[in-house]
């Protein structure tokens, strides 16, 4: 009789580089489950409607109200975050390395590609939940990939729905490298998926390379048919391993999901070196794909950016994580505070003797004995606003660690000031809100964007049709782009969060000068129809055409000429109607 053990050993065992690549995924999953405790605790709190929830439950406290304080900040974060990145349609542009890639065609062609793509691909949506990936682990990674996908209408005629690159989230749960490597880059990474039987017997029938996914399909079939035959425990024992999340190797079997493991790096199996590999991976026990990376940038195309660096570890930590004990704090005084005012409204009764069974309340009579006595134990509530101070102090504190200043959701600081010093008092309390966000357009937004145009020159074979904006007319016109208009040396730079400070430093910087003498001294001088220009560009006011040399005098003269005419036609009409 034939075992499970003995059908694996047929179909030639475990391949040794999927071993390999499974193993290394556990032990470094394993490695980090004290800081993945920390984040789901931070996510409790986000998410809390009560301290039942939290670590706060364990507090001898009647009530259980949470104070939303992180979820308040996480928020505030990511939306100023998604504001600075994106504060107009012209957030990006396109920097050359020759003077034949500026020519202007050029650049057009590759801002309005990418600028479509970034439309049309729903690049703020996923940016969105990077950020809050950045804000909720202080860790976010994401990848790029070509997409053509078609909608098949009733008669069988296919229509293509999105054609060109696009970026994808990946969970820093479903993740691991090498922590101590000198750069995210230079470390292989591992990246974990769920699919159903469904999507990879697809994947396998419509890309005939992959062969050996559509064996590996069918030797998992073998191998959950003789399960059935023969005693679970026995294929536990020759696997030796538990998949992560789904219990037994039986309970995953019989569910319609399939773990795939992607690798990406230099691997070393069977006194073999191999660089530079994309090898994908089922059940931790077959190799369905092993390939160069794809990529003409000649690295992996995952990226990875951290709020706050840690030395010596990749894994940075995020905006949230040492406020829980703060949040942990607030929680607790707040259910104290309710706790101490529910006492004090109904404090505990003393009663002495015989009395008779009475409801406590207003008007209520009570009857005792000669000796009996009902007396309230009377509660000291002082502390109680004492606590509402600490509770304030705590929140204004939680808001500045975090790098989220009060001015930026429209709180004032105490204290008189002018309005040139309350813009200096934003400014320079935003400076670690303006630093992060430009680390995150750096390192991750800059090489994901430039990882996308790349994809895209090397999969692109058809024309496509980007929208474009007619700077001289100012219409909408539609450009048809070929692999050849978007195939140059240079890159695409985010400037949303690294111009929206300094536009807004430049604002302030002249809106104070014009309010001192020093202008009325300088004015002379001032050439106004570049100071016009200026404000045009700082305001991101050019496609509404609001100016124009001497525009206002023109204007002018054209409201007179109308006035004069219409008194004309007036006084014309009255001396019509005057009787002869």
């Amino acid at each position: 009789m034939t075992t499970p053990l003995q059908v694996l050993e047929g179909m030639g065992g475990k391949d040794q580089m999927a071993d390999y690549i499974g193993q290394t995924w556990h032990k470094y999953n394993m490695e980090r489950n004290p800081i993945v405790a920390n984040w789901k605790e931070l996510r409790n709190y986000i998410f809390a409607t009560d301290t039942t929830t939290t670590s706060n439950r364990t507090l001898p406290w009647k009530n259980s109200t949470t104070i939303p304080k992180l979820c308040q900040i996480r928020d505030n974060l990511h939306s100023n975050y998604i504001s600075a990145l994106f504060p107009n349609d012209e957030w990006m542009r396109w920097e050359a390395y020759t003077a034949s890639d500026n020519a202007e065609t050029k650049r057009k062609a590759i801002e309005a590609y990418m600028s479509n793509k970034a439309r049309t691909g729903h690049f703020r949506t996923e940016m969105s939940k990077l950020l809050l990936d950045y804000i909720d682990y202080g860790n976010c990674f994401g990848t790029v990939h070509y997409e053509h996908s078609f909608v098949e209408d009733t008669r069988g005629k296919q229509t293509t729905s999105y054609m060109g690159p696009r970026i994808m989230r990946i969970s820093p749960l479903d993740i691991v490298f090498n922590t101590l490597a000198a750069s995210f880059k230079d470390s292989f990474k591992i990246v974990r998926s769920l699919k159903t039987v469904g999507e990879l017997a697809s994947l396998a029938q419509t890309n005939p390379s992959m062969v050996a996914l559509a064996r590996a399909l069918q030797n998992r079939e073998i191998i959950k048919n003789a399960g059935r035959q023969f005693g679970w425990e026995d294929l536990n024992k020759a696997e030796g391993m538990m998949m992560d999340g789904f219990g037994n190797y039986e309970t995953y079997l019989q569910s319609e999901y399939v773990e795939v493991l992607t690798f990406y790096g230099d691997i070393y199996v069977n006194g073999e070196l191999r660089t530079g590999r994309e090898v994908m991976v089922i059940d931790r026990m077959w190799v369905v794909e092993d390939k160069a990376f794809p990529s003409w940038l000649g690295q992996a195309p995952i990226f990875h950016c951290g709020w706050r660096i840690r030395p010596d570890n990749l894994w940075a930590m995020g905006p949230l994580e040492n406020l829980v004990g703060m949040q942990y704090r607030l929680d607790h005084l707040e259910n104290a505070k309710a706790d101490a005012m529910d006492l004090a409204i109904m404090p505990p009764l003393v009663i002495q003797g015989e009395v008779e069974q009475f409801t406590w309340g207003p008007n209520a009579e009570i009857h005792i004995d000669e000796n009996g006595a009902v007396t309230e134990l009377a509660r000291n509530v002082q502390w109680v606003i004492q606590a509402d101070n600490s509770i304030d102090r705590l929140e204004m504190r939680m808001e500045q660690y975090a790098g989220a200043p009060r001015e930026a959701m429209g709180i004032r600081t105490a204290g008189e000031k002018t309005k040139f010093e309350v813009q200096e008092l934003q400014n320079a309390a935003g400076r670690i809100f303006q630093e992060k966000i430009t680390h995150f357009e750096v390192e991750l937004l800059e090489p994901v964007l430039n990882a996308m145009l790349e994809v895209a020159k090397r999969n692109m074979d058809v024309e496509d049709v980007a929208r474009v904006m007619d700077d001289d007319i100012g219409a909408t016109t539609f450009m048809e782009i070929t692999k050849d208009d978007i195939t140059a040396s240079g890159k695409l730079r985010p400037i949303g969060a690294r111009h929206f400070a300094a536009k807004s430093q430049l604002v302030q910087n002249i809106t104070g000068l014009a309010n001192t003498q020093l202008w009325q001294q300088i004015s002379p001088h001032v050439n106004t129809k570049n100071l016009t220009k200026m404000v045009e560009d700082m305001l991101n006011l050019t496609r509404f055409d609001l100016f124009a040399p001497n525009s206002a005098i023109f204007e002018g003269a054209e409201q007179q000429r109308i006035a004069t005419m219409a008194q004309d036609d007036n006084q014309l009409m009255l001396e019509q109607e005057m009787p002869q």
